[in-house]
């Protein structure tokens, strides 16, 4: 980094735009890809876009502390946005752009937006659906700001414009409102709010975290500095506006290191774009790195022999040598010519086909990543690591240092960052990131952060001896005991199930129970493929969870997880010893699963009672009947008889007794 690029001045993110603006000007800040053509902003043109919207929004009468509300799929426009209404003392709060109307009416009501900004017109559908009864409970929407025109035309435009026009405005208007505009972003400090970021509500309603300056310049500086980061790097903003991370590494980390953002066309264009940019920076949660692997595998499946033999001896050099030869390890000369001959056949052009080539950092966070996945990219050469982190702690609180990456835990405490075991083993920690509270909550805010600045994770944990390493077990309030005081710890159990291609998603119940149960949502696209190629016809999802060989091959993993669990004396409880499979995808749009597609445990536990009970009380199968949400908001209902499966569970004796 250059000289200027301590914290100084550099106290808003607005005064990091200036900064890039000098000493970056010339040098690409975003792109984004529309009608198949990548269009490119450089920092010096950002910076002028990002001016000429908060001119704009000042022509509407924006105010110090408005909140703006920002809706919508990752593009340069709604990022430059956040940062104008930041320029004019105004704070962000971008909402999940698939949520339903009436998700989003919550978070406008609570935040009391005044403002929104929206990507296009199906978000701007959702917000006036609301705004009426908005209106009823005192939160007046003043302005529509939109960036797509497609459709708006006939719309009245009396409160609502496209931000293009407001920015236009707001050229014309600039000698009006300049010295204005610099007067309030002069005011910006390392205190003024930065971002209102909500947290995905996996237990109720979501809450609000207030972020700094502060705690977002902060994190970004020591997180980039950890992980070597300059304006050479390149990532891909594909993930949900509204989540921490994606704001982060978008905004936060982008306009600290200057590095290049690049948006996608649509999610169903991003594996070709990912592939045409060849970030360098990429984070993704472990779901996106099993879909492409369980995609990798389908294509081997369907290649030719020659090809399947070449893959499959080439990947077990790459999983024995790969890892030691990406820490720098000691290698015998034999196998590195070999890990070389294999890179340029078969590493190489799969990594390009994935858009990996040329990643030299990458995370994966969230959800536990399996260890035969997460060794399988490294294998591959490609440097990926685990965070641990929260919406409160501004993202960072654990990383893993190069050439200390494991799979089985998320690093050492991040630059800045304390971390701390609680007796009963819950994970605490403060840092500059540290949020500064809970919009209109000071109750949760006093629960969740202490006066010292201690914040409680939720989630349990402890350091490994020797390592210094974090481990993490569960969250901390899901951890219990079973009936006959074994520890029941379902994240761990579902995690494990989890990293079988063919299944989605896993839900374990237990606590207080003679016994562990589970649903399981199988992969559609991974059992769909494999009934192709046995001539399996179905017509459903529904059909196929149900086929009696999806119910043997779903049973032999449970069964293998539950010879795994049998071996560790702590966990040995928590074997699964009846299943189903469920017979719908859980989905965020039924309650079942937050945006960010955790399992909301509460919602699942109420829903489906009628299944749980059937899974303790010896039945072989049962009806149920259950509400559904489509994607046009009406409600409907599937009807289905599922098969309740037996599951062999082994004594943990006589397992370790057999070793």
């Amino acid at each position: 980094m250059a000289e200027d690029a301590t914290t100084g001045d550099l106290q808003s993110i607005p005064a990091l735009l200036a900064r890039n603006a000098r000493q970056w000007g010339a040098l690409p800040a975003f792109r984004e890809k529309e009608f198949g053509i990548w269009q490119s902003w450089t920092w010096g043109q950002t910076a002028e876009e990002v001016r000429a919207m908060a001119l704009g929004f000042m022509t509407l009468g924006i105010e110090r502390g408005d909140h703006v509300a920002i809706i919508g799929r990752n593009r340069p426009a709604l990022y430059w946005s956040m940062v104008a209404a930041q320029m004019c003392g105004a704070v962000p709060v971008p909402l999940y752009q698939d949520a339903v109307a009436e998700e989003m009416a919550y978070v406008l009501e609570h935040c009391g937006a005044r403002f929104v900004v929206a990507g296009d017109q199906e978000q701007v559908d959702k917000v006036l659906e609301v705004q009426e009864s908005l209106e009823g409970r005192g939160t007046k929407l003043d302005h529509i700001a939109y960036l797509d025109k497609r459709g708006m035309r006939k719309y009245d435009h009396s409160a609502m414009n496209a931000l293009a026009d407001i920015a236009a405005e707001g050229r014309a208007a600039h000698q009006r409102f300049d010295a204005e505009l610099d007067a309030r972003i002069a005011e910006l400090t390392y205190d003024h709010t930065c971002v209102m970021l909500y947290t995905s509500g996996t237990t109720g309603k979501p809450k609000g975290v207030v972020l700094s300056n502060r705690n977002i310049i902060e994190t970004s500086k020591n997180s980039s500095e950890f992980d070597h980061l300059s304006h050479h790097d390149e990532v891909v903003a594909y993930l949900p506006m509204a989540w921490v991370g994606d704001f982060i590494f978008s905004v936060g980390q982008a306009f600290w290191t200057g590095f290049t953002v690049n948006c996608p066309e649509n999610a169903a264009t991003m594996m070709t774009d990912l592939r045409e940019i060849g970030p360098t920076y990429f984070f993704a949660p472990p779901r996106v790195f099993e879909t492409q692997l369980t995609n990798v595998m389908i294509r081997m499946e369907d290649a030719g022999r020659l090809k399947k033999r070449m893959f499959d001896h080439y990947m077990e050099v790459a999983r024995r040598v790969g890892p030691a030869i990406l820490d720098g390890k000691p290698v015998s000369g034999l196998d590195r010519f070999r890990y070389w001959l294999g890179n340029i056949l078969v590493y190489g052009p799969l990594k390009n086909t994935l858009g990996f080539s040329r990643i030299r950092v990458g995370y994966t966070a969230g959800e536990a990543i399996g260890p035969e996945i997460f060794d399988f990219y490294r294998s591959l050469g490609i440097n990926l690591k685990q965070l641990y982190g929260q919406t409160e702690a501004s993202v960072f609180i654990t990383q893993q240092p190069d050439g200390e990456v494991r799979s089985d835990t998320v690093g050492v405490p991040s630059p800045g960052v304390e971390v701390k075991i609680a007796e009963n083993g819950e994970v605490f920690y403060r840092s500059p990131g540290t949020f500064v509270e809970y919009y209109k909550n000071a109750e949760s805010t006093a629960a969740t952060k202490d006066a010292e600045g201690w914040v409680a994770t939720g989630d349990a944990g402890f350091f490994e001896d020797g390592t210094g390493h974090l481990r993490i077990i569960d969250r901390a309030k899901d951890v219990g005991k079973m009936a006959d005081g074994h520890l029941f710890a379902p994240k761990y159990v579902e995690n494990k199930l989890k990293f079988y291609p063919n299944i989605l998603e896993a839900v374990v119940f237990g606590a207080n129970r003679s016994m562990c149960t589970a649903f399981i949502n199988i992969d559609l696209t991974a059992v769909g493929n494999w009934a192709e190629r046995n001539n399996i016809a179905y017509a459903s999802y529904q059909e196929l969870s149900q086929h009696p060989q999806v119910l043997e091959t779903v049973a032999a993993h449970v069964e293998e997880v539950n010879r795994s669990l049998a071996a560790d004396p702590m966990l040995a409880g928590c074997q699964i010893h009846r299943f189903l499979i469920l017979h719908k995808e859980l989905d965020a749009d039924d309650g079942e699963l937050t945006r960010t597609r955790k399992v909301r445990r509460k919602i699942i536990e109420e829903k489906f009672a009628d299944l749980i009970a059937a899974l303790y009380d010896g039945s072989h199968s049962i009806y149920t009947e259950t509400e559904v949400t489509y994607e046009d908001g009406r409600k409907g209902k599937i009807k289905a008889t599922l098969t309740i499966r037996d599951a062999k569970v082994e004594r943990a004796a006589e397992r370790m007794a057999a070793e």
